[in-house]
This record gives structure tokens, sequence and C-alpha cells, in this order.
């Protein structure tokens, strides 16, 4: 396989190998012999009014619908932007970056023996490279032939109700997926072309077969089992709980709770299956993940949010996030008819949440169109619409401060505008 370093597959997985049966090196950085620093840029331009994103013409929002990729995940800690922007004035080389930043998370997250971790684009790419290492192994023809799977496993199970939107980066790699119910079903799905056994963490409430005894089916039936856990830390024990349930590999955002990059993730998994995903990925060419590039910025990136994350205080945090949301609640119980309660779901996003109802005979607007009027409104504010429950839901780990109050404000003076 041609590389664009003078790293190749063959030294990768020697050194995976030797990370097995030895105690991790200490990782000494991309950026250990950065020149000075030079004072921060004078910007000119585009840029010089401190949005740009108001300058191309798209308002920013106020986001209490929590870390939505298709509102730009999570904000960085200006500590992590700082050192972001240290690894961006050096060059390195990639595949000996992943294998270093794989050490260092391993360490920071104390995970089994036999495991690592890589710095994917993302959850999806996670998905998507880690299935395709299953598939292919270090076989070089495999890995340029998929997703043609001719002389390759095929099949990927997974229960009906973990079927979602997501699955479509298994599907990308040419598999079929194989839905079952129940566990005669799994039993009489398991076949010579089954590659992969795939669970959906967040839809574990749905399915019958529950992650614990997903992952212990899947060895007793010789199947590597993925978890897909994108958006389920908090709590920080996710990050190797799956891990030590015995998963062979697991996926995560890294621009979600995490607060890392919004083009990060994590791939955690077995040494060997993780050194094939590798593979399967970026910056390796022609091959199916070479267009889900993560930038060395963005590895240096997840490896200091990992850091802040493990360090933060959480229970702390989370009496901060409740107190907000008590805020916009204390204001909201003035009016008539509009009740709020307060929950937090079991898995996936798991932070403080609050729902508001109100009596539409009393308050005669629906939910719906107070969501619509806040997101059009000056600052524009995001608020999801129930998702299938009355009322509006809001959490508040992503606001910043002063804006649990406008949110408060705005949605006190809709209500009340439209109150009987």
């Amino acid at each position: 396989m041609r590389l664009n370093t003078n790293w190749n597959r063959r030294s990768f997985i020697g050194s995976l190998g030797a990370l097995a049966s030895a105690v991790a090196l200490p990782f000494k950085g991309a950026f250990a012999a950065a020149s000075p620093q030079k004072p921060a840029p004078t910007i000119t331009g585009f840029g010089s009014t401190g949005n740009p994103y108001e300058e191309l013409g798209v308002p920013t929002v106020i986001n209490a619908e929590g870390t939505m990729t298709v509102l730009g995940g999570s904000l960085p800690h200006p500590e992590l932007e700082a050192v972001m922007a240290r690894a961006g004035r050096h060059f390195v080389s990639i595949a000996d970056l992943e294998v270093a930043a794989g050490n260092r998370i391993t360490q920071m997250l104390k995970l089994p023996d036999g495991y690592t971790a890589l710095v994917t684009s993302g959850a999806a790419a996670a998905m998507q490279s880690g299935l395709a290492g299953i598939l292919t192994g270090d076989n070089e023809a495999f890995i340029r032939q998929i997703p043609d799977l001719t002389g390759m496993k095929s099949e990927v199970i997974i229960q009906k109700t973990h079927r979602n939107p997501f699955d479509h980066q298994l599907r990308t790699t040419g598999i079929k997926l194989v839905e079952i119910e129940t566990r005669e079903q799994l039993r009489r799905a398991v076949n010579e072309r089954t590659a992969m056994m795939h669970f959906s963490n967040f839809a574990n409430a749905a399915g019958q077969i529950k992650v614990d005894e997903w992952v212990k089916l899947g060895k007793q039936y010789n199947i590597p089992c993925m978890n897909d856990a994108a958006a389920d830390t908090p709590p920080v024990s996710h990050l190797w709980d799956y891990a030590n349930m015995g998963y062979d590999l697991i996926t995560f955002s890294g621009g979600k709770a995490i607060r890392g990059p919004q083009c990060a993730g994590l791939l955690i998994g077995r040494k060997d299956l993780v050194a094939c995903a590798l593979l399967n990925n970026s910056p390796h060419e022609d091959t199916l993940g070479r267009s889900q590039k993560v930038g060395k910025e963005e590895i240096i990136g997840m490896i200091k949010a990992l850091e802040m994350y493990l360090n933060e205080d959480h229970d702390a945090l989370e009496k901060e996030w409740q107190a907000r949301l008590q805020l916009v609640s204390r204001e909201l119980a003035k009016i008539p008819g509009v009740t709020t309660s307060f929950f937090t779901p079991d898995i996936a996003n798991h932070v403080p949440h609050m729902r508001i109802t109100w009596d539409e005979a009393k308050v005669k607007i629906t939910p719906q169109e107070v969501s619509k009027t806040l997101r059009s409104s000056k600052p524009s504010i995001v608020i999801g619409s129930g998702e299938g429950h009355p009322g509006l839901a809001m959490n508040s780990f992503m606001l910043q401060p002063g804006e649990p109050e406008i949110i408060a404000q705005q949605l006190s003076r809709i209500l009340k505008e439209h109150s009987a």
C-alpha cells in the first residue's frame, strides 16, 4: 500500500504488537521543541469583527438543545484551543502520531490489557473504519477492494430497534445488516458470513438483548462486537466501562460533552482491530476512510480534551447545569398554566434536562410555534420541541454566562403574549 510517509503497514502492526507486551512509553508531545511563543497576530479583513459567522450572514444561536452536530457540537475550552494552535505550527508523521496518541489515551483511561485507541474524524468515522478493519484485516488487497466484499465476510447482526441513520456508516463498507429481535433469532442469524455484531448504546432500553448480554453472546459465538456510544458521556466512566465489559470496539464522539474538536472522535478497542482500522483510514491512500481525515491539531486536541474532561469536577458541573435550568423555571412559574419538570436521560446526553409544558387553553400557542419563534428571534435560541413528548425540552450544559437569563426572558415574553 502506497503511503505518504516512510511508515508502512508492517512497522505499524509491529509497533502495536510491542505495545501489547511492554509498558507504554511516555508521550513527549508533537511540539516539545516548540519555538518561543509569538504575540497573538492582529486580524485584518475577514474575522476582524470577532464574529466571522455574522460576517457571512449566518447568525449564531443560543444552544439550549445540547451537543448537536447540526449546531456545531460543543465549545472547546480556551486551553484546548491554545494547545491545538501550537500543534498546528509543526509537521509530524500522522501515522506515528496516531499510535502515540492511542498510547497516551490508553494510559489516561486505564484501558484493559490488549486495548488501545484511535483518534478518528468523529464517532461515525470510527464506526466505519472499525468495521472496515474487521472485514479486511491487514490484507492490502482487501483494503483496496472494499466495499467490494468478495472473499470477505459480509454480514453484521443488529437488533431491529437499534437501526438508526448512523448505521449508514456500517452500510458504506458494503455489508448487509441482518436484523434480529430475539436471542433465538440471533443464534439462527450467526453463520460463516457474519463479520460483527453491532450495538447502538442509546437504544439499550429498546432492545430485548441489553448491553451486557449482547457482548456475552458475541463471545459465545466468537464474533467481534462494536458498541456505538457516541453521545454517552457523561458519566465519564463510560469511556472505559464498555471495554471492561468486553466489547471489541467502542466509538465515542469527541465534540460532545468531552468538548474536544468537533471533527474528532475515538475508536477504542482491541489493538489488532484498531491497527486494522487505521490501515483503512487516512492518511493512507486507496482506502475507504481516506476522506475521513483527522488533522494533527485534532489528534492533539482530543488528547488534551480527555485530560481536561477527566480532571473536571463533574458533580459541581451537574449542579451548575441544574441551577441554570432552575433559573429559567422560576421565571416561567410566574405564568398561569405553565409548568416545568426536571429529568435526566438514562443514557445519551446524560445531563439535567427540563420539560416545559402549558395548558393550551390558557396559553394559546403550540410548542412547535414557540420553538420556531425562538429560533427566529434575536438572539436566536434553539430549544427542542419535545421529541415525542408534550411541550418543550431543554438542557443547559452548552449555555454560556448570561444565556439562561436571555432564555427565561424570551420564553416568558412569548408565552405571556399568547396567554388568554
